[in-house]
């Protein structure tokens, strides 16, 4: 029982890092010093996608589940309603690749509007600069 709910908590995890590297850059606006965290885990899901490598934390929700004796997933809650967005039907390698397509723009995006948003705040404060 603990294993399971040990690998319940990892989808959620994992769940919530995905969505942090895809608009994690969002939270940089409000605490400049995250880009720290957030560039490096942007960078890291881009590069899980384009390679077609497995996260880690994959497996080892995977050896939870086996530990837990679970063949597959069953249908609780957490299964039922995240695990279809971190591990989609059908995901293929072309997908992959669109899928970091989306990390990279929306975060190139989203870092460009946070930079020029600065630039213009020290235009204001500073207008001889």
């Amino acid at each position: 029982m603990l294993a399971r709910v040990f690998a319940d908590c990892l989808v959620v995890i994992h769940l919530l890092f995905i969505c942090f590297a895809v608009a994690g850059g969002l939270l940089v606006q409000r605490w400049p010093k995250l880009a720290v965290v957030h560039l490096p885990a942007a960078g890291w899901g881009a590069f899980v996608e384009l390679s077609g490598s497995t996260c880690p934390l994959t497996p080892i929700e995977n050896r939870l589940r086996q530990a837990a004796g679970q063949a597959g997933y069953t249908e609780s809650f957490v299964e039922h309603y995240l695990l279809p967005v971190i591990y989609p039907v059908g995901l293929t390698h072309d997908i992959q690749f669109a899928l970091a397509g989306v990390v990279i723009v929306v975060n190139l995006g989203l870092y460009a509007w946070l930079l020029l948003n600065r630039c213009r705040q020290r235009h204001r404060r500073n207008p001889a600069d």
